[in-house]
């Protein structure tokens, strides 16, 4: 555009100075094309200079617009690290905590291992202990039953003995 400008002023500059060259004296005719020339040049820069206006003002709003849209990214930025952030620390410090409880859950299912078979014995101990006082307490009550019926029967002899003295 730059370009075209320069060589449209070169143009009317070397029909001007060709005029003056060839006369030595400017005329009226001259004069008019001279203005209207620098007449036409002017308002051709100041068209160019409207639209070299208009699209800087369009370049500023679009920079306008990248830089609120740059702006409205970096907090969308921003909000997803702070999102991501505290969710890794958390999820982080719960499988610290996971981690840490099953290190302690392994030696207590250990324990829960050797007391469970601890009771099982004592349980067993206990139930054949139980069974042999049972079985005890069967021939204790045997015994004192056989006890009980010797001694009935030594009383009913020592009865009819005692009976058979008094009648002779």
């Amino acid at each position: 555009m730059q370009r075209t400008l320069e060589s449209q002023q070169s143009m009317q500059s070397g029909q001007i100075s060709g005029s003056l060259s060839f006369n030595g004296t400017l005329t009226k005719e001259d004069e008019e094309m001279s203005k209207s020339a620098l007449s036409t040049f002017r308002a051709k820069e100041e068209e160019i200079e409207k639209k070299k206006m208009e699209v800087k003002e369009k370049v500023q709003a679009q920079l306008g617009r990248i830089e609120e849209e740059t702006k409205r990214l970096a907090v969308i930025r921003e909000e997803l690290d702070a999102l991501s952030d505290p969710m890794k620390k958390e999820v982080s410090g719960v499988r610290k905590k996971i981690d840490s409880i099953n290190k302690e859950l392994k030696p207590l299912g250990q324990t829960c291992q050797k007391k469970e078979r601890e009771y099982k014995e004592a349980l067993e101990a206990f139930n054949d202990k139980n069974k042999e006082k049972v079985q005890l307490i069967t021939r204790l009550m045997e015994l004192v039953s056989e006890s009980e019926r010797m001694r009935l029967k030594k009383l009913e002899e020592l009865s009819k003995n005692i009976e058979t003295i008094h009648i002779a």
